[in-house]
């Protein structure tokens, strides 16, 4: 073989050898993208032609349970623009000009997004019907005066809206920018309420520009589910209401609370802490709030610990601190407002909880009817003295007579006859050493002496009587539902239903008893106590006319820190149920720190509590049964006599059973009062009005405070006007304590002014 051949050979070889593993390392490569890469390079390719945009759902309904919208997605809009459709530069300047005056946006921010190279930009989102008018007109001057027709558009969106803005507050919650749940209902429930968004695909250019909607598919957004709520609009209202004059009548200092539940159910039909906050707007405090906030300067600094007199701090530094802490002032202030009292704080329950410590004795049988328990106006327990709010002492008493005269030694005493480890197991049945697991955020624990329940003798005596540790309101009401029901401790829900789209039913939320706390025998002695006690007792304050009612009142004291000193602040609550032979709503009242001239639960919660309740019960269509003393005082509702002859009229009055005084000369009834459908008194008057001289008569309301009964109706019928009568009306010592409408206003001759009645001299 020559040299040339062998050289030829070895070409060969060589170019063999380089195309094997030159061409194999290709196919290897190629191999590799295709079958192991392949899916992650396909999925860039297509988000490098593909541009992908969220589409909002529609948040679902919240509903009460009658079917009242108290929460809803309202339609709203977004402006987009396609700036790579502007010819010109001046075309661009109009249209920033234009959108910045309308939309309330700063010109140079619009004038950029006229210059980005898209055809999909976001102006502004969110505007309301009035701003969208505008862009429409703004779109068809643009389209006639540059005959650009695609520059703007306006794609759907929604706001969450709220009808009632301050009602149950701190149980619907609300959303945040982007549509999210950030509190109450609103974030427990969001992944139902929310929806799943929808999607704007549009192709791109090689160099990233959207192109227009032409190239575009829309992949609709599926509308979130609705919920349904336990809670009624109407009781809601009726709560609200009463608590919000309670707050001001008393001045409490720390917020109210109250929560009314179906006893049997655990449905939460009215929860409210007073004062709330604006759903529609829930990141503006109160004017008082932003008035401490900015009140803070260097001095402030000093007194909560920012600087100390060793600080060496610039202007600038303080500068900075001042901002600080008026930041963290703003964001305690908006936590506090949108905190929910009824779930999230602890409280001491006071006498209150006196139904629980009887409960535990008398299921346990370590006191009966033969029991006397004796109170000479302290307990002596140790080198301790734990007084009864009657230094005088209440004597021998049985066990209903001292939870009537809510007697601490007596309780001291019926407490000890249950002994440490039984309360402690009674403690975990009502369900006050766990959450109640309500469906709302935030719910806190309880605080108890110790973690494993062991307590001492000093603890067991003040725990008998409520003082000491710290429970929450749900778990309290909770609790006392249980002695309401026949002993079942039912789980509080404050949703009942979630609904699809269509209206069809995806989950019902059913009663979940969790156990059986006392026998049926047990809670049917409590309702027959805890009665006596509304309607004769410590609790009469708290009696609605016409109903069986049961309850106890409470006054805790609790340590506050005021500037480093720590002073006594009181809690007044009340918390029972109606009707007390057949339980079908409990409620507690509870006032934090009131600052008026009284603060016993018997003066503060109490009245509250009748207020609402006399309301309420008529609203739930249960039956009233009057004794003959409260029907002489039970208003009734007027019927319409105006257009009728005076004689005609008159008649008519007298047959609805009211007194009638006749204003004017004329012969036919041009007006009255009250009105026709207005609640009056049994007996009251009905002016008639016959002329239009007549009907711009006046009379002057009189101060209705601090009288009796008698008194009270004399100054109504000596002032020319007519009075409903609440409250404690049938008590020899009752007094009157809020009239309706101010002493000095002048009103229609027969105006109704609600007066209100307790019972003085009644502690706990």
């Amino acid at each position: 073989m020559g040299a040339n051949q062998r050289l030829r050979q070895r070409t060969v070889w060589l170019l063999i050898i380089v195309l094997v593993f030159g061409f194999g390392a290709v196919i290897s490569r190629l191999a590799y993208l295709q079958l192991i890469n392949g899916e992650d390079l396909q999925q860039k390719a297509v988000e490098q032609q593909l541009s992908d945009t969220t589409v909002s759902a529609k948040r679902g309904t919240i509903y009460d349970r009658n079917g009242k919208v108290l929460a809803q997605s309202a339609s709203v809009w977004q402006v987009v623009l396609s700036p790579a459709n502007f010819k010109e530069e001046y075309q661009r300047e109009y249209v920033a000009s234009e959108l910045a005056e309308i939309l309330s946006l700063e010109y140079e921010d619009v004038l950029e997004k006229t210059k980005q190279n898209s055809y999909y930009t976001v102006v502004k989102r969110k505007i309301e019907s009035e701003e969208r008018e505008k862009i429409l007109e703004l779109m068809n001057k643009v389209e006639e005066k540059y005959d650009l027709s695609s520059v703007i558009a306006l794609l759907d969106d929604y706001k969450r809206y709220y009808p009632y803005s301050e009602l149950a507050s701190s149980v619907i919650g609300f959303t945040g920018s982007d549509d999210q749940g950030l509190y109450g209902v609103e974030f427990e429930y969001d992944e139902y309420l929310t929806g799943t968004p929808g999607r704007l695909i549009t192709a791109t250019t090689a160099n990233g520009t959207v192109m227009p909607f032409d190239y575009s598919q829309n992949v609709e957004a599926i509308d979130g589910n609705s919920v349904v709520l336990t809670i009624d609009e109407t009781i809601q209202s009726i709560i609200e209401k009463y608590m919000q004059q309670a707050i001001v009548d008393n001045d409490v200092y720390n917020r109210g609370v109250c929560i009314a539940m179906d006893v049997n159910t655990g449905e939460i039909l009215g929860m409210a802490t007073v004062d709330g906050y604006d759903l529609n707007d829930p990141f503006t405090i109160s004017k008082e709030e932003r008035k401490k906030i900015n009140a803070i300067d260097r001095d402030y600094l000093f007194e909560n610990g920012y600087l100390t007199e060793d600080s060496n701090a610039t202007g600038k530094e303080v500068d900075e601190l001042i901002k600080q802490a008026k930041s963290e002032a703003e964001s305690a202030a908006l936590s506090k407002m949108w905190r929910n009292k009824a779930i999230s704080d602890t409280y001491y329950p006071g006498s209150v909880f006196k139904m629980i410590t009887l409960s535990m004795a008398l299921e346990e049988s370590t006191i009966s009817q033969k029991s006397k328990f004796n109170c000479s106006g302290y307990f002596q327990l140790y080198d301790k003295k734990i007084g009864c709010h009657n230094t005088a002492g209440h004597g021998t008493q049985n066990y209903v007579e001292a939870l009537c005269n809510s007697c601490n030694p007596a309780f001291i005493q019926i407490g000890q006859s249950v002994g440490e480890e039984k309360f402690w197991d009674y403690y975990q049945s009502f369900g006050f050493s766990e959450k109640t697991g309500i469906d709302l955020p935030g719910e806190s624990d309880d605080l108890f002496f110790t973690e494993d329940g062991s307590m001492g003798p000093v603890d067991l005596a003040v725990a008998s009587f409520g003082q000491n540790f710290s429970i929450t309101p749900i778990q309290m009401i909770t609790a006392a539902s249980a002695i309401a029901n026949g002993g079942k401790l039912v789980q509080p829900h404050v949703v009942k239903q979630i609904l699809g789209v269509d209206g069809s039913v995806v989950k019902n939320i059913s009663t979940d008893t969790k156990r059986q706390v006392i026998s049926k025998e047990v809670a049917r002695e409590m309702c027959g106590i805890l009665e006596e006690n509304a309607t004769n007792g410590s609790g009469k304050n708290g009696y609605v006319a016409g109903y069986r009612v049961a309850g106890k009142t409470g006054t805790s004291e609790k340590l506050t820190d005021s500037n480093g000193d720590f002073v006594d602040d009181y809690i007044a609550s009340f918390c029972g149920f109606a009707p007390a032979d057949n339980p079908e709503i409990a409620m507690l009242v509870f006032f934090d720190t009131p600052l008026g001239g009284n603060y016993y639960g018997s003066a503060v919660a109490a009245p509250v509590f009748a207020n609402i309740m006399s309301e309420v019960l008529p609203y739930l269509e249960l039956e009233a049964q009057y004794t003959e003393d409260e029907a002489a005082n039970v208003d009734t509702i007027a019927g319409t006599y105006t257009g009728l002859s005076v004689s005609e009229a008159t008649k008519n009055v007298n047959a609805d059973g009211f007194d009638v005084t006749i204003k004017g000369e004329g012969t036919t009834v041009v007006a009255q009062v009250p009105a026709a459908g207005s609640s009056i008194p049994t007996g009251g008057t009905v002016v008639l009005y016959t002329d239009d001289d007549s009907v711009t008569q006046k009379v002057t309301v009189p101060n209705l405070i601090g009288y009796s009964l008698y008194d009270v109706n004399y100054l109504a019928s000596y002032y020319g006007i007519n009075v409903s009568l609440t409250g404690a009306v049938n008590s020899s010592d009752s007094t009157s304590y809020s009239q309706s409408i101010p002493e000095g206003t002048e009103v229609s001759p027969g105006t109704v002014v609600t007066v209100a009645f307790n019972t003085s001299g009644i502690n706990d």
